[in-house]
Parts: structure tokens; sequence; C-alpha cells
């Protein structure tokens, strides 16, 4: 298993080791342990999955305290540009993002953890992604930042006429008019 830092503390791509031979592939995609030994401390309570049509962007994301979560994510099927936002109060990187390529074929995951905003945009006909989760949902604290705000100039690879969003994620505060996350 690789480890790689991303320049926002506690960010980072894991890029599991993968076997294949002639049947496919296997790849360990958690052992607690050897995440647990590259700094990776979260004890994981749920798993999502969700599968998006090309154009489809999710996000940004975030639980308030107390039920922030951090999440180990991955795409088992498909290409997806997958971007976290630090939302942290108090972080020297606050507003600043980070985006991954995520794919069934690259096999990387993105730890992300507790105090981002999360959101992927779907590149591929179709995506089928996946969640792990530090802590359970609760609909009375979710949050989000505005996709396409322009202080953060996030490039989701699609174009704006083409993305496909949720009424919800359509009306989103800015950055600027969010208080950030105490935690």
């Amino acid at each position: 298993m690789n480890i790689i830092k991303t320049p926002i503390e506690g960010l980072v791509i894991i890029e599991p080791q993968v076997f294949k031979d002639a049947r496919g592939y296997f790849v360990e995609t958690y052992n607690e342990e050897r995440y647990r030994a590259a700094g990776i401390d979260a004890v994981f309570v749920q798993d999502n999955q969700s599968c998006s049509a090309y154009g489809v962007v999710r996000g940004l994301h975030f639980q308030r305290p107390p039920y922030t979560q951090a999440k180990l994510v991955s795409c088992l099927e498909g290409r997806v540009l997958d971007v976290a936002v630090d939302i942290r109060v108090g972080s020297p990187t606050y507003g600043q993002s980070y985006a991954v390529e995520l794919s069934g074929d690259n096999h990387r995951q993105f730890f992300i953890p507790r105090g981002f905003a999360h959101g992927f945009s779907v590149l591929s006909e179709k995506a089928v992604f996946a969640y792990k989760c530090d802590n359970l949902y609760h609909p009375e604290a979710e949050g989000g930042i505005l996709l396409s705000d322009p202080d953060l100039a996030i490039e989701w690879q699609v174009e704006p006429e083409k993305r496909i969003l949720s009424d919800k994620d359509k009306r989103h505060p800015l950055l600027r008019d969010f208080e950030g996350l105490k935690l």
C-alpha cells in the first residue's frame, strides 16, 4: 500500500496493492491494522454506495458537529474527480481544495478527515462510488458549500451546461457566507 500525502494536512491518497492475473484482480480495500499504521485511525461505522451517470456533480457536503465525518472514498467502476475543501476554523489551509481522480482502474482511495466538505463529478458514462464513514449520517446536521463558488474555482472537468445537480446542491451557500467548522 502506497500513501501519498497532499499539500493539505490530513488528506491522503491511498494506492492499495492490486494483484492481477488471468482471472482478474484482487485488492484489499481496507485493513484496520495497516491503515492505522499509515496514520488513518478512523473507526468506520457506516458504508455508502452511489451510482451516477456522466455529468452528475455531488457536493460539496459535510456534517456539522458533533456529527462530523471522516471518509475513505473510492470509485469501484468508472471515473470521478473527487474533491475535498478544508473548512476547519483556524486551519492554515482553510478554504483550499484538493482534487484527485479515482477510478475502477486505478483503485485509488482518498481519505478525507473530519472538517472537510466533499464532492465529486462523474467523468465516465457511469460511476459506482463507495464511502466508508466514521460517524453515522444525521440529516439535521447536513450542510454544504456551493460547488460553483467562484472563490473556490474548482475545475470539475464537466462543462457547466452538462452538470447534473440536485436542487439542494444548487442552493448551498458560498464559502464566504459560511462560518466554518469548529472541531
